[in-house]
């Protein structure tokens, strides 16, 4: 079989037996062409901005030079040597995206599904533009509301954090005086990723096949009941893979936590204080790139670096939560099928 040609209808034309594919028209053989050189051409792009990144910061990782401006150009020695500089802000990167996504997940699957199974037609349709609008709207406004809005409203429910709660990490003091905190910070991150995590959400659910749902509803289930035992089995893989989208989102973001973050190059968990937050990477190149020297510059292009392997590293856990779930969803979706047929459950 495999050495057979198969001849497309009406032309008279080989085939591959295998897949399908025209052996003669020139229109496919460009196709094709420009699909593969277009997919590599992702890989080469990706591979040169790793080698970049590599050859302009290895010097300063080699040398452990600092980018504090505060210190001597070249400094390697104590707390000023590149490590103890990067470190910081990978975990400030990693926790304003943690609070972003505690904070602005649930909301996002929430208006997603209220979106796609509770509200009218006409609601639905005005909601999912007004949502998908929020992804236009340039991060520097999103920093400037934070400033005018999000602080000051915040102010009062944190200075109550750190008077009442302060004995827990999570609010330690001293008291906020101006409302930069990394809990504002977070927040704005927050709604900055939710058009994300909502418009693919809310397709993902409104591709559950109608089938699952009127088959759950005729045995008698109520609608969340539905939702629950139809709807988030299938829309599982894509649901996940949404919310690492918005932690993307969230990780590569530079002037709204610029404009909000009070910076510092500590470890901290506290999110209701002005003066123990760790600065993200993005905000830092941003604030201290244009005003570097070379030495200095090397060592920004190194956390730059160290944001981009982090990248890499979600991406990749992505793909593999996703893939497991996706095998997941399927393994119980063939056992309810043939619980249903009254088969084997084996």
């Amino acid at each position: 079989m495999s050495n057979e040609t198969i001849s497309r209808p009406g032309t008279g034309r080989p085939a591959d037996a295998t897949t399908g594919k025209a052996g003669g028209r020139p229109a496919d053989r460009v196709f094709l062409g420009l699909s593969t050189g277009s997919a590599a051409l992702i890989m080469v792009i990706l591979a040169a901005v790793a080698l970049f990144l590599i050859i302009r910061a290895a010097p300063a990782i080699a040398a452990n030079w600092t980018t504090d401006p505060n210190l001597s150009h070249g400094t390697t020695a104590g707390h000023a040597d590149f490590w103890s500089y990067v470190l910081p802000l990978i975990w400030g990167t990693l926790w304003s995206s943690a609070i972003a996504l505690v904070i602005g997940a649930p909301i996002a699957i929430g208006i997603a599904l209220f979106i796609s199974h509770y509200a009218p037609r006409r609601l639905a349709g005005i909601l999912g533009y007004l949502v998908d609008l929020l992804a236009a709207v340039p991060s520097v406004v999103f920093g400037l509301w934070g400033i005018f809005v999000i602080r000051p409203f915040l102010l009062p429910a944190e200075q109550w954090l750190v008077q009442h709660l302060g004995w827990i990490p999570l609010f330690e003091g001293p008291q906020s005086g101006t409302g930069s905190t990394m809990l504002a910070g977070g927040i704005v991150l927050a709604v900055m990723i939710l058009p994300i995590v909502t418009s693919i959400s809310r397709e993902i659910f409104l591709q559950t096949p109608r089938l699952h749902e009127e088959a759950a509803l005729a045995l008698g289930a109520t609608r969340w009941e539905m939702i629950r035992y139809a709807v988030f089995p299938y829309a599982r893989s894509g649901v996940v893979s949404a919310v690492l989208l918005g932690l993307g989102r969230a990780l590569g973001e530079t002037m709204a936590l610029a404009l909000i973050i009070s910076p510092s190059l500590i470890f901290s968990l506290a999110i209701a204080t002005d003066t123990r937050n760790s600065q993200t990477i993005a905000a830092n190149l941003a604030l201290n790139f244009p005003e570097s020297n070379d030495p200095q510059r090397q060592a920004l292009i190194g956390t730059g670096l160290m944001l981009f392997v982090i990248s890499l590293a979600v991406n990749f856990l992505a793909r593999g939560i996703i893939t497991r779930t996706g095998r997941t969803s399927t393994r119980r979706l063939r056992r309810a099928t043939r619980r249903a047929a009254g088969g084997d459950d084996a």
